[in-house]
């Protein structure tokens, strides 16, 4: 989604250009003209509805294909009543109208161009889905993720400039984890979807969770005003009566995510120890015994970071930073 971004932004600036240089033009065909900006204005159409479809929430959501086709539909319609109206016109008359499609083509991709730049380097919406933050973060809130928090992103490469660390306590978003559409976690396949969880370890920490709670490093994790636990009975397991295929692969199949095929909802309450890989960390939801989270399906590599949760804008009795 992100290199997707990136890709609309480089087609709505060379489009911008383009309607810059057909305005500067003081001879050409209305025929061109007309059918050149219905083929521009369906290829921003669909560039502007996967903008929005990042903005609601990106990949876990559905592609709004009904909305997408109808608008397809109303700017060709336009366009071909534009390019018919034009052709009964003489050339005196041609030129305003002409003019006045040109330029607002002109404002509309390079609006576009704008948009997607922002939301590739600087600030991403974000919804939340779940109640896997609780109470930091409750299912509904609308919030900006600040991705330059953690560096500027040089596209088509891992790589930041002006790299900054993450930090134990940080709420990050991220893609999550999955090689393939195939590979299924917390019920299913949560391929190429957002997740949102606060980081707990970091590369080559070692973690263990006792009775839901975090010990790094050998020393059990202050308790935090965010974290929150049900009063629930805990479940425990003989590390004797552990199933054979965990006696010396708990870490392997940790980090190849299928630790929870194993033990399943053990997980939530006894887990660990293992050892945060290089270039990865460990997150938790605040709300610990209601999220599907490194417990279960592995660490999160660094490369699929793609911010810091940073303002709450919506609902307005809930707008503030996030902490």
């Amino acid at each position: 989604m992100e290199l997707r971004l990136f890709i609309i932004a480089c087609i709505m600036y060379v489009f911008y250009k383009i309607s810059r240089y057909l305005m500067d033009k003081k001879n050409f065909a209305p025929h061109f003209v007309y059918w050149h900006s219905a083929y521009l204005l369906l290829i921003l159409n669909t560039a502007l509805y996967l903008i929005l479809f990042v903005m609601s929430g990106g990949p876990g959501g559905d592609f709004p294909y009904g909305k997408f086709i109808l608008g397809s539909a109303a700017i060709l319609g336009y366009t071909i009543y534009s390019f018919f109206k034009n052709r009964s016109l003489n050339e005196e008359g041609q030129k305003p109208l002409i003019k006045a499609a040109l330029e607002w083509c002109n404002t509309v991709y390079f609006a576009g161009f704008v948009a997607s730049i922002v939301m590739f380097f600087f600030l991403q919406a974000f919804k939340i889905p779940s109640a896997s933050m609780r109470d930091t973060l409750l299912e509904g809130d609308h919030l900006f993720v600040n991705k330059m928090a953690y560096g500027l992103k040089i596209p088509f490469t891992q790589k930041r400039l002006w790299a900054k660390p993450i930090k134990r306590g940080d709420i990050i978003i991220f893609e999550f984890p999955a090689e393939s559409r195939e590979q299924q976690n917390c019920g299913g396949s949560q391929y190429k979807r957002d997740f949102v969880k606060r980081v707990i370890a970091l590369p080559g920490d070692t973690v263990e969770v006792k009775d839901s709670r975090a010990y790094v490093n050998g020393e059990l994790a202050p308790l935090q005003p965010y974290e929150k636990f049900d009063d629930v009975q805990r479940a425990h397991y003989d590390k004797k009566e552990v199933p054979e295929v965990l006696a010396d692969n708990y870490q392997q199949l940790w980090e190849k995510h299928e630790l929870e095929h194993v033990l399943g909802m053990f997980l939530r309450d006894q887990f660990g120890p293992v050892t945060v890989p290089e270039k990865t960390y460990f997150a938790m939801g605040d709300n610990r015994d209601n999220s599907c989270d490194s417990r279960f399906w592995g660490p999160v590599p660094e490369k699929n970071i793609k911010g810091k949760a940073w303002i709450i804008h919506w609902p307005p009795s809930r707008m503030g930073t996030v902490k």
